[in-house]
């Protein structure tokens, strides 16, 4: 098999779309050695902060001298972003070694079709155990009771806060998603669990208690009090309730207020993880520390810049993380509401995927900007700018207060920005929001060089 050929067949893995189930991954990792077990692992399902949590996590484990893999979806521009061995991606060489690997073991075995995350999953957990991973971290694709990430046997789960999102797939209500999600938790395995409203909460309980999983709870174990936040980032106070600890001034490079209590719960973890390396107290905190300081994770509130104008990229897909890059918005940017970086307007680029709930999406955005701009990335699922502005349109009439901001559109990203670029004015920024997808293709639109970028699950 030569380039061409192996790189189409991963192109067609897209086709099978998305099958919820742990029996074609097992067998792809039963056919590999199951190299997963070569290693430690650290589970994170949620719906929202999953990503930066991880980022978090292996880089404190990196400060400590461990040997780290981090798997993570979606990508933003390029699929190499997805698996990673301290910090640095995989080469785009070994992802056609590796495809071209388990291919021929997936056709050896006949009668097993993967689907594309599946066998991305597996080309990840193969990789790791090749480059002497000592602990890796891995992000659920969706859900956690059937996610390909479920083969493994974790050493602590992690679950962030549960919202409505992947309806479709996972469910209706909160509890049937939470339920979903805390499919990660595992016999006697410890949990650090984030914030979560009352009907998620009740669900994880119930099923860490049936599986007699110690629970280190947000709020109850342990908490983040926010001191700062500044568009270069957050730093938070972190008490470890139950134990009277304190570590004063942790800096995450990374803004929202969110990003604090992401980074309690990324500290929780590392201190159980590190302690069952066996670092010491002494070292913890300057470890943490220093770790949390370097961490970085693009597409979150991240600042950029497009021909002189600046550019804020935020991925918010769902309606808790609209509301949240509304707060920082508003906390942090805008000059209008006390934001310290003191910009007086913003043009809004949106783009999302028509699955999604988009009004209350774009609700919480629309009100913030002078204009939008209504774009759609070069995906399959992406609604119609045209779509776009009628839903923004009864969004506007339905409060009722007359005027709001000017409504446009653009048939691709990248002309997006060339329009807001015409219709900004100084001292104001441009925000991109809407989807992975969108975010993905203006930092390409900005110079970021793409690597297989358009191998992705819902191509």
């Amino acid at each position: 098999m030569n380039y061409g050929e192996t790189l189409g067949y991963l192109y067609n893995l897209r086709h099978h779309g998305i099958k919820l189930g742990l029996e074609n991954t097992a067998r792809l990792l039963s056919l590999s050695g199951d190299p997963q077990t070569s290693y430690r692992c650290i589970h994170v399902a949620g719906t929202n902060g999953k990503g930066s949590t991880v980022s978090m996590i292996a880089s404190v484990l990196r400060e400590a001298g461990i040997r780290t893999g981090t798997f993570t979806s979606p990508h933003l521009v390029s699929f190499t972003e997805r698996i990673a061995v301290d910090g640095e991606r995989i080469a785009e060489d070994d992802v056609i070694r590796l495809a071209r690997l388990i291919r021929g073991r997936v056709e050896a075995a006949a009668d097993l079709t993967p689907t594309f995350f599946e066998f991305v999953t597996a080309m990840a957990l193969v990789y790791f155990r090749e480059q002497g991973v000592e602990w890796a971290v891995l992000e659920t694709g969706m859900g956690g009771r059937f996610d390909a990430t479920n083969v493994i046997s974790p050493h602590v789960t992690v679950i962030t806060p549960v919202g409505l999102d992947h309806r479709e797939f996972l469910g209706e209500t909160i509890e049937e998603i939470a339920f979903e999600k805390a499919g990660i938790i595992k016999e006697g395995v410890p949990l650090v669990l984030a914030p979560q409203v009352p009907e998620a909460l009740s669900v994880i309980l119930r099923v860490a208690g049936g599986r007699s999983a110690p629970v280190y709870r947000y709020g109850d174990d342990f908490r983040a009090d926010l001191q700062e936040m500044t568009a270069a980032g957050v730093r938070f106070d972190y008490t470890a309730l139950s134990q009277g600890g304190r570590m004063r001034g942790l800096f995450i490079p990374l803004t929202g207020a969110y990003q604090a209590v992401n980074g309690a719960v990324a500290v929780k973890t590392a201190e159980l993880v590190l302690g069952s390396c066996g670092f010491g107290t002494d070292v913890l905190p300057r470890l943490i520390r220093s770790g949390l300081s370097r961490t970085c994770w693009p597409g979150r509130c991240e600042l950029a810049e497009f021909r002189g104008m600046p550019v804020l990229l935020d991925g918010a897909h769902n309606p808790e993380a609209a509301r949240a890059l509304s707060e920082t918005l508003r906390k942090v940017f805008l000059s209008s509401s006390g934001g310290s970086a003191g910009y007086e307007g913003l043009i809004l680029i949106f783009g999302a995927m028509a699955d999604k709930d988009i009004g209350e999406i774009l609700g919480p955005l629309l009100p913030l900007a002078r204009a939008v701009v209504f774009t759609a990335p070069s995906y399959g699922r992406s609604e119609s700018p045209e779509r776009l502005i009628g839903l923004a349109g009864e969004i506007l009439d339905r409060g009722g207060t007359g005027g709001g901001p000017s409504l446009h559109a653009a048939p691709s990203v990248e002309e997006a920005l060339d329009l807001a670029a015409s219709l900004l004015r100084r001292d104001e920024i441009v925000v991109v929001s809407g989807s992975f997808y969108t975010v993905g293709e203006a930092k390409e639109a900005l110079g970021e060089r793409a690597v297989l970028s358009r191998l992705r699950e819902h191509g």
